[in-house]
């Protein structure tokens, strides 16, 4: 699928830089084409604390470092930092805050951030508040002289709503707040959170990054030198890092990312298309698509969308049950962005964790279905949702 005009350009080079950047074969006595994995947890010294570059596998490791770089290089930013998960990740950059600051999120995003903001980061003095970053207004009236971070994830998981990242990016300059950009849904081949005027971007390289399914990590980027030397210290300290085994599955994965996401997007365009006119569906949460309410938005800051979004469907709990026993194609799974199609329903998986009465506000109901749409055969992926829906009464 040729990216369509109303969207930013399919970034430049960004296939080469993934297979090439850092991991030229002659800096390495073997000339291996593949970067070495090196598993090693300590380095020898030329003498006591005169390392040649690494000292300890949880401060440094070689495998470790050819991933980040490349992250970096591909966010258009000058560090990466890796971790074991993306709620380490999460976790890491609590670390740069005090008792007593507070952070403005957005009110629908990944349940284990809402979770982790929730029920951690309020037990060691941080003041959350959950808004609604569709309107910016009301991001800007929350800030509080304490405020020092503003936490976005665009598009939201799993409405599916899209927040200016340059407005918002705008507000945190203006009041010397660190602004934040969750990208998992996208990755930076379709948005790039840093040209835009983000702070940090961050990753949960379990999904598209990675892209197969078999690897818990997480990923920032930025271009701001202190804040780099401050997160690469409270990587150290903190000791949330990824294996190097696991580094290398990523590394691995990105070679493929750029042609994965052109034929994600490929693909959830057209099952979305599908499920718009399809009358056991209530509405399609697409932001590729124009009856989105942000399409106007999304269209001025990205490449397209991914094969990740959400739906209504006609119906209650036992029809949403119904629909997601009779799949076959899809598999009933959480987590998102693997070669594979998964579906799964929020109210009670992803989000479970999300109080029932914030769940209601915000619209994650019983009947909203998120599907991650991966690269089988088009074909056979909406074949497996009609028969789905026709089990339902």
């Amino acid at each position: 699928m040729s990216n369509e005009q109303e969207f930013l350009p399919f970034p430049k080079g960004f296939a080469t830089t993934a297979i090439h950047h850092s991991q030229e074969a002659d800096q390495w006595d073997s000339m291996a084409i593949v970067p070495p994995l090196v598993t090693s947890t300590t380095f020898k010294q030329y003498g006591p604390a005169k390392p040649k570059q690494y000292e300890y596998g949880r401060s440094g490791n070689p495998t470790r470092n050819i991933l980040e770089q490349v992250l970096a290089n591909l966010d258009n930013a000058k560090y990466g930092l890796t971790f074991a998960s993306g709620l380490a990740t999460h976790s890491t950059l609590l670390g740069l805050f005090n008792n007593g600051d507070h952070v403005i999120c957005g009110d629908d995003v990944y349940g284990g951030t809402g979770r982790l903001f929730r029920q951690v980061a309020t037990k060691f003095g941080l003041d959350v508040s959950f808004v609604d970053f569709t309107n910016l207004a009301v991001v800007k009236n929350s800030i509080k002289s304490n405020t020092k971070l503003i936490w976005v994830e665009t598009p939201t998981n799993p409405l599916m709503k899209i927040v200016d990242i340059k407005a918002a990016a705008n507000l945190g300059k203006d009041n010397n707040i660190i602004v934040v950009v969750d990208n998992t849904f996208l990755t930076p081949y379709l948005q790039r959170p840093i040209d835009l005027g983000a702070d940090i971007v961050i990753y949960s390289l379990s999904k598209y990054m990675n892209g197969h399914s078999d690897v818990i990590m997480g990923a920032l980027t930025t271009s701001n030198e202190e804040l780099y030397e401050k997160l690469k210290f409270l990587q150290n300290a903190m000791g949330g890092i990824p294996s190097p085994f696991d580094c290398y599955l990523v590394n691995r994965g990105l070679k493929t990312l750029a042609i994965r996401m052109q034929q994600h997007q490929k693909n959830g365009l057209a099952v979305a298309k599908f499920l718009e006119q399809h009358p056991k569906v209530e509405k399609v949460l697409y932001p590729g698509l124009k009856s989105h309410p942000q399409y106007d938005v999304f269209r001025k800051q990205t490449s397209g969308h991914s094969g990740t979004f959400s739906f209504y469907l006609k119906g209650v709990l036992k029809d949403a049950e119904t629909f997601l026993n009779a799949l076959n194609v899809f598999a009933i799974a959480e987590s998102l962005g693997g070669y594979e199609s998964l579906a799964e329903l929020p109210s009670v998986m992803t989000h479970a964790s999300v109080p029932p009465e914030h769940r209601a506000a915000i619209g994650i109901t019983d009947n909203l279905i998120r599907l991650s749409v991966g690269i089988e055969d088009v074909e056979d992926l909406i074949a497996d949702l009609e028969q789905a829906f026709s089990k339902i009464d």
